[in-house]
């Protein structure tokens, strides 16, 4: 079997605002580890990583570090981060469903959700440290998938760079990318030269799961926000 390379670290752009740790933490996180429960959080081991953008809002963009619990086979639950260090702070949430599911959600509820499928098929969500075999389990398993996402905490500024020292201001609903030349080059450029990923190379393998994908909703809601865009074979606007 193959060794899988370790995954590469990429911390947090902003440090919270705040004096240093005191020593009530040391008896804090004592008491907690001998008598509290973290049972909630038992599960959220699924990681990938990839781009949003705020909704109506395509020069917000930023990296997203997701940690997910797969619920069963229609819903995974993930909580999101700036990095995939220890200090990486907590940014949002998202929730994902099946397309099986989202197609029970009512109507009014459907511009929360964004599309998975340029995600998948473009190769620019990345599940690092995973082995092929199992990354590519989960990505079919994303396919024609919906997520909804909020970040409460916008800690890269719109260059990519260190943004609020603390969550200000209101929650934002993200998006995600549908065409390529959405997401800025040079965040992603970032991403892939730290992290070491690959991204041409993990697209033409995902090519393989492009019988999967059907039309889906939320492909075309900012279509007019970019410019100089070019569709991705296997992603198409449902209507």
């Amino acid at each position: 079997m193959p060794v899988q390379p370790a995954i590469k670290t990429r911390r947090s752009p902003t440090a919270p605002a705040g004096e240093s740790k005191g020593a009530w933490r040391a008896i804090l996180e004592q008491g907690a580890h001998l008598l509290q429960t973290s049972a909630p959080m038992s599960g959220f081991d699924v990681y990938v990583v990839g781009f949003h953008c705020a909704k109506g809002e395509p020069d917000f963009q930023m990296e997203a570090h997701h940690f997910c619990r797969v619920v069963n086979d229609d819903v995974l639950q993930c909580v999101l981060f700036d990095g995939n260090t220890k200090d990486a702070n907590l940014i949002g949430v998202e929730y994902i469903i099946s397309g099986r599911l989202f197609d029970t959600v009512p109507a009014e509820e459907r511009g929360y959700w964004h599309p998975h499928n340029f995600e998948v098929l473009s190769g620019e969500l990345v599940a690092p440290g995973l082995p092929a075999a199992a990354e590519k389990a989960l990505m079919k398993q994303l396919m024609n998938s919906y997520g909804k996402t909020w970040h409460t905490w916008h800690t890269h500024s719109a260059g990519g760079h260190g943004g609020m020292p603390l969550p200000f201001g209101d929650p934002k609903l993200m998006w995600s990318f549908n065409r390529d030349g959405e997401a800025d080059e040079s965040i992603k450029q970032d991403r892939n030269e730290a992290m070491d990923i690959d991204v041409a190379k993990t697209r033409a393998d995902r090519q393989s799961l492009l019988p999967l994908a059907e039309p889906q909703w939320g492909v075309d809601d900012m279509k007019d926000d970019f410019t100089g865009t070019t569709p991705v074979p296997g992603v198409v606007a449902r209507h």
